[in-house]
């Protein structure tokens, strides 16, 4: 990036809400079904049909707000943002402006030199969301565009950061955070290939130690990390092309075309006077007392930062594992399932984030479609620790668990996979390979003592590899001095 110039980003995301049903009326909220399948007179805009406020949304925002140190409005205003566009049926949006449920709020995100940021949230919105455009796709159809309306009408909070971030990895940092918490608050399902979290980032520049902000241009609706980090370093490079070139940067909505790695123009940016908001006449005024925000504050759950320290706290995991498993909040719950049915939470850790982790990565699933759940993992990890199988067969079981769905004990003694611990046929099968393989007993003994792996291996290729390591290495060395 120009180093002449200071980068100033602003964010807001559109959080689209786990609600059954939509904002303002009964009709679901699903993804994926038949084009216009899930309207009705109110999400379609037909005269006469009137509003009605789902109290689950309101929980959300507030769940939310709270999550972010935001202040919750004991009392806030539904109100009309009116512009044209095919998607909004009504011909305006039911949003809220001037008073909204949340605001002034916070989110800290790390910095690469270990130190913590505050990135102010100027407030928390709730919105319906407009329709989808479909343009023709096939040469019959080309020349014609066509409305979904199922999302018409589809609960969103809008979070609108303060411009705070000085760089597209703070912005990035940011957005993993609020998209983390989201998921732990259980208000939104974070799928940003199906639009549930969505980001229009605000970009200016401008030149170091000027306190006036830069124009800003809005680049609307990206909706993957990357994506966001590329179209924000394009934006400011582009930025400071054209004032390096003597040229005015303008105040525009641009759209990020991902093939190319670029910006291109999309319209003039309006301000809020365009879109003539009021008051809905068909709302109330919206009051929330102190009691309603107590008990939705203790019904919160924990959220990953909080969950982070209690797993190194508690479980005494490093921080680099307990970071990783926090991630996802389905992750972390399996974590601490396993944990709680009775298995080591270091190996509980090294087997979510190695083994488990790969086969879901490889398949393309989440951790709630694993055949192993956290019981049997559980259960296979506290065969490891009571030496009934060693490291090596606990992979060999775990395949089998994966592909059958089977818990560990029966695979073990259905396979005969027990460990042998037996000092006794230790001994023996030491023996066996001592006497099979004198030259290297002599190499050994003369001095060559990196020869034992080759005894080990030859020993646990002896057993099957069900010989406990441990016992092999202290026998072998014992035999081996003799």
């Amino acid at each position: 990036m120009n180093s002449e110039y200071e980068v100033v980003i602003g964010l807001e995301v559109h959080v689209q809400l786990t609600t059954a049903t939509k904002i303002f009326c009964g009709c679901s909220t699903a993804f994926g079904n038949a084009p216009n399948a899930q309207t009705c007179p109110v999400c379609l805009g037909l005269p006469g049909a009137l509003p009605v406020l789902n109290r689950q949304v309101v929980e959300n925002a507030i769940r939310t707000g709270l999550a972010t140190d935001c202040r919750i409005a004991p009392r806030s205003i539904f109100a009309r943002k009116n512009y044209f566009y095919p998607d909004l049926p009504k011909g305006y949006q039911i949003s809220q402006f001037e008073l909204p449920i949340c605001e002034h709020g916070h989110l800290d995100i790390p910095l690469d030199d270990g130190t913590s940021k505050r990135i102010g949230i100027t407030r928390i919105h709730m919105e319906e969301d407009a329709g989808k455009l479909q343009h023709g796709e096939t040469p019959a159809t080309a020349d014609s565009s066509f409305v979904d309306l199922n999302r018409a009408c589809t609960p969103l909070l809008e979070i609108v950061s303060e411009p705070d971030m000085r760089s597209a990895d703070e912005a990035i940092t940011y957005l993993k955070k609020l998209h983390q918490m989201v998921k732990a608050l259980q208000v939104c399902d974070g799928n940003m290939e199906q639009g549930s979290f969505r980001c229009d980032a605000n970009v200016s520049i401008r030149p170091w130690g000027q306190a006036e902000l830069g124009t800003r241009a809005e680049l609307k609706n990206i909706n993957s990390f990357r994506f966001i980090k590329q179209a924000i370093e394009y934006e400011v490079e582009r930025q400071a092309d054209v004032l390096e070139s003597g040229g005015k940067v303008i105040q525009e909505t641009r759209l990020f075309d991902s093939t190319s790695g670029t910006t291109r123009s999309m319209r003039g940016k309006e301000e809020a006077h365009d879109y003539r908001y009021f008051p809905d006449p068909d709302l109330v005024p919206l009051v929330i007392d102190a009691d309603w925000i107590e008990r939705v504050r203790d019904a919160l759950p924990e959220l990953p930062e909080a969950k982070r320290a209690r797993f190194v706290r508690d479980y005494g995991i490093p921080a680099y594992d307990a970071g990783v498993l926090t991630q996802n909040h389905e992750v972390s719950s399996y974590f601490d399932t396993t944990v709680a049915a009775g298995a080591d939470p270091k190996q509980a850790s090294n087997w979510i984030m190695g083994e488990v982790q790969r086969r879901l990565n490889d398949a393309g699933s989440e951790i709630s479609a694993a055949p192993v759940d956290p019981a049997m993992l559980a259960g296979m990890l506290k065969r490891i620790a009571d030496k009934t199988i060693s490291g090596k067969i606990a992979k060999t079981v775990f395949d089998e668990m994966w592909k059958s769905g089977t818990d560990a004990d029966t695979i073990i003694e259905a396979k005969g996979l027990k460990q042998v611990t037996d000092s006794g046929a230790i001994e023996a099968i030491i023996n066996d390979v001592i006497a099979n393989n004198a030259p290297q007993v002599a190499d050994y003994r003369a001095g060559k003592e990196q020869l034992l792996g080759f005894f080990v291996g030859q020993v646990m290729k002896a057993s099957k590899g069900k010989a406990n390591p441990a016992a092999v290495n202290d026998m072998l060395k014992k035999k081996l001095q003799e």
